[in-house]
């Protein structure tokens, strides 16, 4: 009955859609008159499917996400960890962490093109800074809501302050973690197109831009949704198996 639903939720998005591109609506402050429908997008995703070019896209872009995605889970963990276990790291850390959190992805472009020689190195950058403070923020939100009794608890039994960190700190964080891991792949993915910006030559992010700048509205959006796909997919996998790891983390069931 679920699957059913979400299918039915999913065929009903793309019913409206086929019905406000098709009929052109225009409502004032939206307008569907450029808007490829689904059947446009669904020709220009068959063709690039059967396109040479796709696995060098997919190739690029999988390397440049993967990659600044796996430096900003090390750099956001270790520095997590170490903001919500000890105060004079979040005095000394947070500061200029909070001054750079809110600069967008595409702020970084100039100064991304000026610090490093390659242009592959600039793309690389710029996802791993989409991904780091998601990462960073919920390990270290995950280490403070830890209940100080159970780190009382832990060293009136004898342990040391490496044995608490690593039984106590570290398991009791890691939920925050895999959720901190999930958003920050999303968000690398988020940021493709803004990185791919600065190429030229291959990713599905640059695929989109391109295809927006000689006007072909309908590989716009099989770029959108092959990113949102991809995003949606490699979050779900990271979840999946940051809860493989965590056998003593029981979530909670819904109604």
């Amino acid at each position: 009955m679920r699957w059913g639903l979400r299918a039915a939720s999913l065929a009903a998005c793309l019913l409206a859609w086929q019905w406000a591109a098709a009929g052109r609506i225009n409502l004032g402050l939206l307008t569907f008159q450029n808007v490829p429908p689904p059947t446009e997008v669904a020709q220009a995703a068959w063709a690039l499917l059967h396109s040479p070019k796709l696995a060098e896209h997919l190739q690029a872009s999988l390397w440049r996400v993967f990659s600044g995605f796996t430096v900003a889970a090390l750099v956001g963990i270790v520095l997590g960890l170490g903001i919500g276990r000890w105060k004079r790291w979040e005095d000394v850390l947070m500061p200029p962490l909070e001054m750079l959190r809110p600069i967008p992805a595409v702020a970084w472009i100039p100064l991304a093109i000026l610090m490093f020689p390659s242009s592959e190195m600039s793309m690389i950058f710029i996802t791993f800074t989409g991904a780091l403070f998601p990462i960073l923020l919920n390990t270290v939100h995950g280490v403070e809501q830890i209940d100080p009794r159970l780190i009382a608890s832990a060293r009136s039994l004898g342990g040391g302050s490496w044995a608490i960190f690593l039984e106590v700190v570290l398991p009791g964080a890691a939920p925050s973690i895999v959720t901190g891991l999930s958003i920050g792949m999303g968000t690398a993915w988020f940021c493709l197109v803004t990185a791919e910006m600065i190429s030229g030559q291959f990713g599905i992010g640059y695929y989109t831009w391109a295809s927006y700048t000689i006007q072909n509205y309908a590989d716009i959006v099989v770029g959108m949704l092959v990113i949102g796909a991809l995003g949606m997919g490699s979050s779900v996998l990271v979840k999946r198996a940051g809860h493989a790891l965590m056998p003593w983390h029981q979530q909670e069931g819904k109604a």
